[in-house]
């Protein structure tokens, strides 16, 4: 895939991106108990983000963008608890938390920094 679409240069996508592919190397070597309730889980949320973002900025208006920002973010969120949730099972190593955490902090900030820009005037 050669020919990059808006979405796909935005920072912010670029995280979600890193965030989601962060999340699957992880998962993957989860056991199947754990792969099959938190990874499961926690995959989709974390995939629905950069998904929900590619999304609004193809909708035909900025109210539509906006609502799957908000989407976004509210997918952003699910992956934080479910986050939270593998490591309160032991499923994350320290490590692998404090690159997830970097990452998640920083998409936090810029995905609320795009739904700002979107709606100035």
């Amino acid at each position: 895939m050669s020919d990059r679409t808006n979405f796909e240069n935005l920072r912010v996508y670029q995280l979600s991106e890193a965030l989601a592919d962060a999340v699957w190397k992880v998962v993957r070597g989860w056991d199947n108990l754990a792969r099959d309730t938190v990874g499961k889980q926690l995959l989709r949320s974390a995939d629905s983000i950069g998904a929900n973002i590619a999304e609004g900025s193809g909708r035909a208006s900025m109210a539509d963008n906006r609502r799957f920002v908000r989407i976004a973010r509210g997918s952003l969120y699910e992956t934080k608890h479910w986050l939270r949730r593998a490591f309160c099972r032991q499923l994350l190593t320290s490590q692998q938390v404090e690159q997830i955490r970097a990452t998640t902090e920083e998409l936090t900030l810029t995905l609320n920094g795009y739904l700002r820009s979107l709606t100035k005037p």
